[in-house]
């Protein structure tokens, strides 16, 4: 992806609060509604309020690294706003940018909240299978001291980060998956490609927010299977997956949202995560008017488990 200048519009939204399955927040404009650079030690430039890139202090992303993504040292990371909020996390606009070249490129950047704000309350599920050797940790989680937020958020950032290079090397590799490029993880904080229009700054729409037609349905819902198969012969279910964390960018259907991604043989509840995953995206297709054939979720969960040698 090439960034370009970026007049980002301003957007209101009115009503209630909006999270992650809710309709997609547009960027706002300006770095109110940010918080502080997630780098302690990296000071912002008084003048511009940017910071140093952090990629030399994160886990990086597979190579070869695209060509659009800004790796020079001297790159400077300005907030451009909030793009989405969430439940456990906000997704939030960066610029990287080398100051005085045409070297740029826009970064969604997804933040979990501070341990005392977290809720994860989904968590005790989508985590079995993940538990670290040792009992300091296991015992704060379970507990979910502040400590033990702190872990747990950890773990899902990594986990996502994680299953999104995997993925996105098979991608590359194969073409029957699309996922955002994972460009870095410290911590907490994941970066990801923005996939969306780079002029305006506003992401990739959601496919809950489309009303494809009959041949662009049937096009999607065959992208959809590919990837859960690719998921499921790497032993993964997305874990939540729904029309609200599936976009639509230039033609293919890109899974996000991965940081509850369930290994389906390692978890005792991975068949179950694997079958809602399933029916809910079934449901929404068959509503929209894929027969009811196509869109079989007892079928399709079956190919998958099998895919994933689970009989």
């Amino acid at each position: 992806m090439r960034d370009h200048d970026l007049p980002a519009r301003e957007r209101r939204t009115r009503g209630k609060r909006r999270y992650d399955d809710d309709e997609q927040l547009f960027l706002k404009r300006g770095r109110a509604a940010g918080p502080a650079p997630a780098d302690p030690d990296a000071e912002p430039d008084p003048e511009t309020g940017d910071s140093w890139s952090s990629w030399d202090d994160a886990v990086q992303g597979p190579q070869p690294h695209p060509d659009w993504l800004v790796t020079e040292l001297a790159a400077r990371d300005t907030e451009l706003g909030v793009l989405k909020t969430g439940k456990e996390a906000d997704v939030h606009l960066v610029r990287r940018a080398v100051p005085d070249t045409d070297r740029s490129c826009l970064l969604a950047v997804k933040r979990y909240r501070d341990p005392q704000h977290r809720l994860f309350h989904r968590d005790a599920g989508y985590l079995e299978g993940r538990r670290v050797r040792r009992s300091r940790e296991n015992r704060a989680m379970a507990g979910r001291t502040a400590f033990g937020r702190q872990m747990i958020a950890g773990q899902w950032a990594a986990a996502e980060f994680a299953a999104l290079a995997r993925l996105w090397e098979v991608g590359s590799r194969y073409g029957t998956i699309s996922v955002p490029y994972p460009v870095q993880v410290r911590g907490t904080e994941l970066m990801l490609e923005f996939l969306g229009d780079h002029d305006e700054g506003l992401a990739a729409p959601r496919l809950a927010q489309l009303r494809p037609e009959a041949g662009e349905l049937r096009e999607l819902w065959g992208q959809l299977v590919d990837a859960l198969v690719v998921l499921a012969r790497a032993g993964l279910a997305h874990g939540d997956l729904s029309p609200y964390n599936l976009l639509v960018h230039a033609g293919r259907l890109v899974l996000i949202d991965l940081p509850q991604v369930v290994d389906v043989v390692a978890n005792p509840q991975g068949p179950e995560f694997l079958a809602r995953d399933v029916r809910v995206v079934a449901t929404w297709f068959a509503a929209r008017g894929l027969p009811a054939a196509d869109a079989d979720p007892a079928a399709l969960t079956a190919l998958l488990l099998r895919e994933a040698g689970i009989r």
